[in-house]
């Protein structure tokens, strides 16, 4: 085979390679640039999510703010509402772009300024990494802390007289199993108090107390509840395997205490 035979074949099979590859080279530069998007905000449907142009809903990463009916739930969607309506933001997406509601998952930024972040740090929602923790993980717990510190909305303390008795003694998540523990020398009344994860689990205490220097257990299993153990019924599994948050709150919905993994 001469030489310019040789050139015309590389060159051949260069476009074959090219045409055939053509659709992922294509694809991989539209996701590479998906990263971010610029977007108006048309409205607020509520704490953790917008709609934006083309009627496009937009859930917040990294937070889970109150639902309807639930307490500061006015209160994040105002200052979510104060913060990007009628305004042209920044998206950027996470490693899964879509949550099972079909909505769209993204951090928004306005002139640099991380929105989900600071209803985490105003208190109007709490830290929220159903996926995994990815590079905001530390900066979004970091900013619960600081919250929780200066004692605003979500993060106020309980001034239950039993806030500070109640200690948590175990939490084994791997196995869906809490113990709690009274320190204290007189009973503790928790009905109406919960328990919740960084989601939309939520176990309520139904007319319980707990006695003095006395444990209880509450397990997930679809059992009788006993004077020591109660069971989180309604659900096969609580605690997320990439890491989650147990948050203890008073019949007003006050912190009592919270603990990560």
């Amino acid at each position: 085979m001469n030489k310019n035979k040789q050139i015309c074949l590389i060159i051949f099979l260069i476009l074959i390679l090219f045409t055939i590859n053509y659709s992922f080279l294509n694809s991989a530069l539209i996701n590479l640039l998906e990263d971010r998007e610029i977007v108006y905000v048309e409205r607020v449907i509520d704490g953790d999510t917008i709609v934006v142009e083309n009627k496009t809903s937009i859930r917040l990463l990294g937070i889970n703010a109150p639902e309807k009916g639930e307490k500061y739930y006015n209160e994040a969607k105002e200052f979510l509402k104060k913060s990007s309506s009628n305004k042209t933001i920044e998206l950027e997406f996470g490693e899964d772009k879509y949550d099972r509601y079909k909505r769209i998952l993204a951090y928004i930024f306005i002139k640099g300024e991380n929105i989900n972040l600071e209803l985490v740090k105003n208190g109007f929602a709490n830290f929220y990494f159903p996926s995994g923790k990815d590079i905001y993980y530390d900066e979004f717990k970091k900013a619960w802390e600081e919250c929780v510190l200066t004692n605003k909305n979500l993060c106020e303390k309980s001034y239950d007289n039993c806030a500070m008795c109640i200690e948590l003694k175990e939490f084994d998540y791997r196995n869906d199993k809490i113990v709690f523990y009274n320190r204290c020398s007189f009973n503790c009344d928790l009905t109406g108090w919960r328990i919740k994860d960084e989601g939309r689990k939520n176990f309520i205490f139904d007319k319980f107390t707990l006695e003095s220097n006395s444990n209880v257990e509450i397990k997930v299993e679809d059992n009788k509840n006993t004077k020591t153990t109660l069971f989180w019924k309604g659900e096969k599994s609580i605690w997320t395997d990439s890491g989650d948050t147990l948050f203890l709150r008073d019949k007003d919905n006050k912190l009592v205490l919270w603990e990560s993994y």
